[in-house]
């Protein structure tokens, strides 16, 4: 363990939210201990560590990787450009980035910075490759190299993708036991790093449920979705939610219903400056209106 990397980093973070030494201190250990950390002569106890990281606003793992890894912004830089990728569907990239980075020190070395690769590999085999045996067995091999007993964020993220694997070959109600064991992990954990998470879980099984024609489970897992993002403040996936609800009255032929949670989720998406889908669910809502005037508000 680096103990000058660790001291540097906290340093570095105290002073970008503004704290004093002392103000860090404070009811975690004294202004000494804090001087002698960020000088590099000491490191503190894993105890100490937890909560210097919570007041400074991040995720105590990061310092014993700072600790650990050279480079270690190479490696935070690679993985966002994952994330992005991921989240953009743009699964060339996902394997451009994994092919460069797959035999690099910086990822072999550490198990779960290497997790991250084997992850991406399964999704790009599998979006890319076309290859379903191969993207399980590389899921199964990124999640056992630091599995315990209870999942972390990062294994329910990829279990998730497990679960939509199984989806996009129609195998419904496997995804759902996938997804289901997701959420079962995910309720066990006290905090959540990520809240979106649960978000993106609710999501993927009320689409798997309205596939197996479950309407009524579909919607409750979209409510708790909404529920769940009022609570936290976030708009990711609420104009979804809103949506899907839609659509599943729609498929059950209450355009009433529909048309009106369809609207809820073009203000949103309207609010967040999303026009992938805006034309098209206006087009039904339109249609709708023309169809049902009589049943249908303006």
């Amino acid at each position: 363990m680096d103990f000058s990397a660790v001291g540097e980093k906290i340093k570095e973070l105290r002073k970008q939210v503004g704290l004093s030494q002392k103000e860090l201190s404070h009811n975690i250990c004294t202004q000494a201990q804090i001087s002698k950390i960020e000088k590099g002569e000491v490191l503190p106890l894993s105890s100490t560590l937890y909560l210097i990281s919570q007041r400074l606003g991040i995720d105590v793992n990061y310092f014993f990787d700072i600790g650990t890894t050279p480079r270690l912004d190479y490696v935070i830089e690679t993985s966002r450009q994952l994330k992005a990728a991921r989240r953009n569907t743009d699964y060339e990239t996902i394997k451009q980035i994994v092919e460069a980075e797959e035999n690099n020190p910086l990822f072999t070395r550490n198990k779960r910075h290497y997790q991250i690769l084997l992850w991406h590999k399964a999704i790009y085999v599998y979006e890319v490759n076309k290859d379903f045996p191969k993207a399980l067995e590389l899921i199964e091999e990124a999640i056992a190299l630091t599995f315990d007993k209870i999942f972390t964020e990062k294994e329910i993220e990829i279990f998730i993708s497990k679960g939509i694997f199984h989806y996009e070959e129609g195998l419904l109600e496997e995804s759902l036991k996938i997804y289901y064991r997701a959420l079962a992990h995910l309720q066990k954990i006290p905090h959540l790093q990520d809240e979106t998470i649960k978000s993106r879980l609710y999501f993927n099984i009320a689409k798997a449920l309205t596939d197996l024609n479950e309407y009524d489970s579909s919607i409750s897992y979209c409510k708790e979705g909404i529920d769940w993002a009022i609570q936290k403040d976030n708009l990711y996936l609420l104009a979804h939610f809103h949506y899907h609800i839609g659509y599943n009255y729609e498929l059950q032929k209450e355009f009433k219903l529909a048309s009106n949670y369809m609207k809820e989720a073009l203000v949103v998406f309207h609010l967040v400056k999303d026009s992938r889908y805006t034309d098209y669910i206006q087009e039904k809502i339109d249609r709708w209106q023309e169809d049902y005037k009589d049943r249908l508000p303006d």
